[in-house]
């Protein structure tokens, strides 16, 4: 029986996201999937035991609302030894069930009602629509194809009494592009003496290349005064799956974090937790992943020398952009079905990170596989005229 009574939609233009449809379509024509964000291989067996050891030992209930006191601990002192920025992990991390929760969240506990919330396009898909559902409004900033530079003017320009809120997000998903030391500097110089808080994604704060280092937010301290600062173990340890990540911000930003994340998560896998708090005893276990992804980057790269593909540079995150303009101008969204169905390399198409309509002719395509997959997708790429 259907509902009587019409249903008006709280987010009425989404649908399911491109991620999906795009797995989808990989399975229905055994296609190569570099589309989704997921590496093909094992996360550590070490950690794996690890895992197992503590569910056997009983560790299976509700862990603590804000994470175990261990892992908080541990997280705290990889902030201090990678950023130089100390922070109390009674009062300023959380567990979350992964970035995409901690990024929801954290939206959810700081926008309201006509509140506008500036997002760097194209962007990650999760930020407009948690604004959205607040009653926010998302204001974009286009980041200019094909190196994605910030305007830090134009960003300024657009600063009014509404605007409550800053998404960045580094190194960037999709582009594989990454915000420098003054790029931070410039952020924290517009933002003093505003009530705007910033959410920093910095999920891929590991998968950094070319000898670049990573700017968290945190470096800065007085941007780190306003800014919820988003991390990701599914991104760092191989195991998306697990759904794990954590936050940072200052002791009055996580109160009202933590107000929201009690009612929408609570408690995060208490032996995953455990087992991360010993697995991170060891900074070897995080400190070699850029060196690991640039392999895979670099061997994926010369992998496409004799295709018609153009790579754009990718300074991080495990994902490499392909322009295919000397191969064909139809849209991205077409070419990338086709690719799909016709060739069997499963991508997805750059403009479905936009928020109007924007030509495009990139497609961006996941490195985090085996050598055996990028092989065998790089030779399916260069047959493609």
């Amino acid at each position: 029986m259907k509902y009587k009574n019409s249903i008006q939609s709280k987010l009425p233009l989404a649908g399911t996201t491109i991620f999906t449809v795009m797995s989808k379509l990989a399975t229905e024509h055994k296609a190569v999937n570099l589309s989704q964000g997921f590496p093909d291989f094992e996360s550590s067996p070490e950690l794996i035991s690890l895992v197992n050891s503590y569910m056997k030992k009983g560790l299976n209930q509700y862990a603590p609302m804000q994470g175990i006191i261990s892992l908080r601990e541990r997280i705290c002192e990889k902030m201090e030894k990678l950023y130089s920025a100390k922070y109390n992990p009674e009062s300023e991390v959380t567990i979350t069930a992964g970035g995409t929760q901690a990024i929801f969240t954290a939206i959810t506990a700081m926008v309201h009602e006509g509140d506008e919330v500036i997002i760097f396009s194209p962007a990650y898909d999760c930020y407009s629509p948690a604004v959205e559902l607040c009653g926010g409004r998302p204001v974009y900033v286009q980041l200019d194809y094909p190196k994605y530079l910030v305007n830090w003017e134009r960003v300024r320009k657009l600063f009014n009494h509404r605007t409550r809120m800053i998404i960045i997000n580094t190194p960037q998903n999709p582009t594989g592009t990454i915000l420098t030391a003054q790029d931070i500097s410039k952020l924290e110089q517009i933002t003093r003496d505003t009530n705007i808080v910033v959410v920093s994604d910095e999920v891929y704060e590991h998968v950094l290349f070319d000898g670049y280092e990573h700017q968290s937010v945190a470096r800065f301290p007085k941007l780190a005064e306003r800014s919820f600062i988003v991390f990701s173990f599914g991104k760092t340890f191989h195991n998306t799956g697990w759904k794990t990540g954590y936050i940072i911000a200052p002791e009055n930003l996580m109160a009202e974090f933590r107000k929201v994340h009690q009612f929408n998560v609570f408690s995060v896998n208490t032996p995953i937790q455990h087992a991360l708090a010993d697995f991170m005893k060891e900074e070897k276990n995080y400190s070699g992943i850029a060196g690991f992804y640039q392999k895979k980057r670099d061997f994926f790269a010369s992998s496409l020398k004799n295709s018609k593909f153009q790579l754009l540079p990718s300074a991080g995150t495990y994902f490499q952009l392909l322009d295919y303009s000397k191969i064909t101008q139809e849209k991205d969204t077409d070419f990338a079905i086709r690719l799909t169905k016709d060739f069997g390399v499963a991508s997805i198409p750059i403009s479905v990170f936009y928020q109007k309509n924007v030509e495009s002719h990139a497609l961006r395509f996941c490195f985090a596989k085996t050598e055996e997959t990028l092989e065998k997708a790089a030779e399916i790429l260069c047959r493609v005229k």
